[in-house]
């Protein structure tokens, strides 16, 4: 299958020679280009430019039909690369909501038995195949919000036959999906109830017993961990990560959601991929952050949801580091998938102009994922997975207008879904 998208109002992120994400002023560079052409042919992108310079020789060697899509008065952009989502999970926590509400805190909450164990509580109850078919409308959900990478994590399992179970609901969703899906060990999401006063023993099962059996069936692309105030020290976090990658296994870290924890520190040290939450970074991680290969990432969502105070984004692009963006999408803190919504809270809050946030939402969250090679940005070679818009007026409308849901059509591997 081919398909052809013709007079394309404006086609956004269109870049021949990207690189592998942008940061400090470069953020602000978002390349464009007005009445566009954009063939795809055998799921990935094949060629684009000005309509001026499109020639219908560029067809002649296609054998597969060819679909023709008129965008008149539509934009075309990269689908959204959504680098840390939870959405493997058995029931919703809306009761919890209504605690915060009432003005108990996050770890309040998480005392009294709710966050993070209830969920364990939950998909432990709960079947393989149950947890896939709640997971499989979840990623419909947000497919119809114009992602088209998304990282899942493990996490609510919390022992080695549970989070196995979730890795393998992941490796399902991978089979059965278009979109391209990375997964994430996150054993060391909380301390189970039944290892309460002894976290260095489950820090020891995640060592000695998780991460060797996923990684003997290959069930995961990243190891990951908690690494915050009341959850998992910057020690506890080493041991993990070095096993992790003694396994082949990539990390990332859960970090400075709740407090300085040293979570940054620790993942520029061990050349994590990404350190997502981050609400508080101050100049000792922004130092940190700079010359790393680490990716900061924002998690918008959570902290509106949750009432945090947002991460310093413009004191970070204005020192030169790079920002991605990614949706949380969870149960008890972040209960969206929508990322034009994080595209409008990277406006709205963080200060990010339209064009820093979609950086921040394709490429950059490309890479905080691992997947900028082949996603992020319209660059012939890489797969074809974008979006036309409904009719919009300006790429500022994208941001602005946070209410309604401004995709009209999403292209997946190059198919209409």
């Amino acid at each position: 299958m081919a398909v052809l998208v013709k007079n394309i109002q404006k086609l956004v992120q269109a870049d021949p020679t990207p690189g592998s994400y942008r940061a400090g002023a470069e953020m602000n560079h978002l390349p464009c280009i007005d009445n566009a052409f954009l063939l795809a042919v055998d799921g990935k992108i094949a060629a684009f430019g000005p309509m001026s310079e499109f020639k219908e020789q560029l067809l002649s060697g296609i054998k597969e039909t060819v679909e023709v899509v008129d965008a008149t008065g539509r934009m075309v952009f990269p689908a959204f690369c959504d680098s840390h989502s939870h959405i493997i999970y058995a029931g919703s926590r809306e009761i919890e909501y209504i605690d915060k509400i009432k003005g108990l805190s996050y770890e309040e909450i998480a005392k009294r038995g709710g966050g993070i164990l209830n969920s364990v509580d939950r998909l432990r109850a709960a079947t393989e195949d149950e947890l896939f078919d709640s997971a499989w409308q979840r990623l419909e959900e947000v497919a119809s919000f114009g992602t088209g990478a998304i990282e899942i994590k493990s996490g609510y399992g919390l022992d080695a036959a549970n989070e196995i179970k979730m890795l393998r609901v992941i490796r399902r969703l991978k089979e059965k999906s278009p979109l391209t899906i990375k997964a994430n060990l996150l054993a060391a999401h909380a301390v189970p109830r039944e290892y309460l006063g002894r976290q260095t023993e489950y820090v020891d099962l995640i060592i000695n017993e998780i991460i060797p059996m996923v990684a003997a069936e290959e069930l995961a692309d990243f190891v990951d961990v908690f690494c915050d105030r009341g959850f998992f020290t910057p020690e506890d976090t080493e041991r993990i990560l070095m096993q992790g990658i003694k396994y082949g296994l990539q990390p990332k870290i859960h970090a400075n959601e709740l407090d300085y924890s040293g979570g940054i520190q620790v993942g520029v040290k061990y050349n994590a991929r990404s350190v997502d939450h981050i609400e508080y970074t101050g100049d000792e991680e922004i130092a940190c952050l700079l010359g790393s290969e680490t990716m900061p990432t924002i998690l918008p969502g959570a902290a509106f949801f949750l009432g945090m105070v947002y991460a310093p984004a413009r004191k970070m692009i204005e020192a030169g580091l790079p920002i991605a963006m990614a949706g949380d999408f969870n149960p008890g803190s972040c209960p969206s998938g929508n990322m034009q919504f994080v595209l409008s809270m990277g406006c709205i809050k963080y200060g990010l102009l339209p064009e820093e946030a979609i950086n921040a939402v394709t490429l950059n969250s490309a890479y905080a994922m691992d997947v900028e090679e082949f996603l992020g940005t319209i660059t012939v070679g890489k797969i074809a997975n974008f979006f036309i818009t409904k009719p919009i007026p300006t790429i500022e409308f994208m941001p602005y207008a946070y209410g309604s849901n401004k995709v009209e059509t999403l292209y997946l591997r190059g198919r209409r879904q």
